[in-house]
This record gives C-alpha cells, structure tokens and sequence, in this order.
C-alpha cells in the first residue's frame, strides 16, 4: 500500500484566490449610494424638526395673549354684572381662546341666581359674546330672618331683601327659602304651581297662596275673602269654579269659596 502524504496548503494562497477584485465603477456607486441614503435621513430629520418647532411655535401663540379673551361682551344682564358673569363663567382676559368651552362657561353661568340661561359665542382673534336671559319674579317667601325672598316661577330664589317685592304673590309654606340661587323645597312645590298658573280672570286678585299640612292650598283675595283650592289637582277645572263665583255670586267679606272639589263648588259665610 502506497502511502498518502497530505501537504498543507499556504494560507495566503487559499486567501488570494477566493478574493473576487471590486470594479472601482461599482465601488464608487456603493458610495454614492450611501451618501445619497445619509442626505435623505438628514433632510428627513431636518422637516421634522421644522415641523416640531411649527408646531410649539403655534401652540405658544395660540395660548398668547394675542389670542386670549381681551374682548368679552354680555348682552342681557340687569341683575347679574358683567364681573360676576365673566368670574361665574370661568373668564379672564388672559384665558386662552383655545380653553374657551361655550358649554362649560354657559353651564358656570346658568347657576348665577337671576340666570334663566346664557349664550357663549368665540370670535377670533381676541373676543367671547355672552348673550343672557334672566328670570323673572314671580312669587315672594318670607325667610327664616323674617326678610322676603324673591321667587321665580319654578322655585328658584332670585334675591333676599328686607323690604318686600311689589307686586308679587305671596306664599306661605311649611320650610323657609334658602340664599340665592337655591331652589325651595318640594313641600313648598305644591303652592309654587299653584301661583305660577293662576288665569288672569283672578290672578291680581291673589294676594298670598298658603299651604296646609297635607298639601291642602288656600287662597287670600283683595275682596276680602278665602279660597279653599284643595290639592294641586285638575286644577283648570277649580280655576273655573273660582272665576264664575267672582263674577256671578253674590260674596261678602269674610266669605269661603270652596272649590276642593271640581264642579261642586260652595260657598260659606265668615
């Protein structure tokens, strides 16, 4: 057998041959190639860093007072001044045009005592218009002090004074009104919807509604005479048993009209 001689091969011969030479044109395109590809990622970021600073530059600039609420017109309001409205409604004139909510400054607004409900309009650059519609009075409560409140139709106290509102009804009830901007309890409810639908056949007439224990509703008259109403129920049909006995009985003073129940009203003597 003939034996085998394995001779080692030079390290840089093997290394020399498996090298493939680059052609200088292909090279030189690589090159160009990646410059090319570092000039849009440096041109990318550069947007993007005009953009970012637009973009805070923009929302600086908006929250300026350039664009603040310096202009704040309200239309509408006697009772209630353009300070407390602007403060009720969360304003300034360094609030930004941008934090302006019209809903959330109304909904501030509303809850001022003589508020019935309140309009808020922005107006770039620089003004917000608040139109308001006040409440009107329409009954009167004695306090627990012993002042008057005004009252609104709904229940809703408007003010407080020492001197009573002229010209209003009165109404006597079992809890006292609260401070302004409160609304009465639901025992003094009953008589509220009583006065607020009085027909004008009697209703100047009415000088005070008082509620009894059980929600029973009794009427002072000018005459001067009493009306027993009843509860707070079918009460059209009650207002047109009053409005007949006032124009075709004969009352004296001191009298009680009692129309507790509908149709069947009587009549007794003080």
């Amino acid at each position: 057998m003939t034996p085998t001689t394995t001779r080692p091969r030079p390290a840089g011969a093997a290394a020399g041959r498996s090298r493939t030479p680059i052609d200088p044109r292909i090279s030189a395109r690589r090159t160009a190639v990646t410059r090319q590809q570092g000039k849009r990622r440096l041109r990318l970021l550069m947007v993007l860093a005009i953009v970012t600073a637009l973009v805070v530059g923009l929302w600086f600039l908006a929250h300026s007072v350039l664009f603040s609420a310096r202009n704040i017109t309200v239309v509408g309001a006697t009772h209630e001044t353009a300070v407390q409205i602007e403060q009720a409604g969360g304003l300034t004139m360094q609030t930004p045009l941008l934090n302006v909510h019209d809903g959330a400054v109304a909904a501030g607004i509303e809850q001022l005592p003589w508020v019935l409900s309140a309009t808020v309009s922005v107006h770039w650059p620089d003004s917000v218009h608040i139109v308001v519609t006040e409440q009107s009075p329409a009954l009167t409560m004695n306090t627990a002090s012993g002042q008057w409140a005004a009252l609104s139709a709904s229940g809703r106290v408007l003010a407080v004074s020492a001197q009573r509102p002229a010209g209003l009804p009165l109404v006597t009830g079992p809890l006292a009104p609260g401070a302004p901007g409160t609304v009465v309890g639901a025992g003094d409810q009953v008589g509220l919807r009583v006065a607020s639908t009085l027909p004008a056949s009697f209703k100047a007439q009415v000088t005070a509604v008082h509620i009894e224990p059980g929600g029973w509703v009794q009427l002072a008259m000018t005459t001067p005479i009493t009306v027993n109403i009843g509860t707070a129920t079918q009460l059209p049909a009650k207002y047109e048993d009053v409005t007949s006995l006032l124009a075709h009985a004969t009352l004296h003073t001191g009298d009680v009209l009692d129309v507790s129940v509908p149709d069947a009203p009587t009549v007794t003597g003080g």
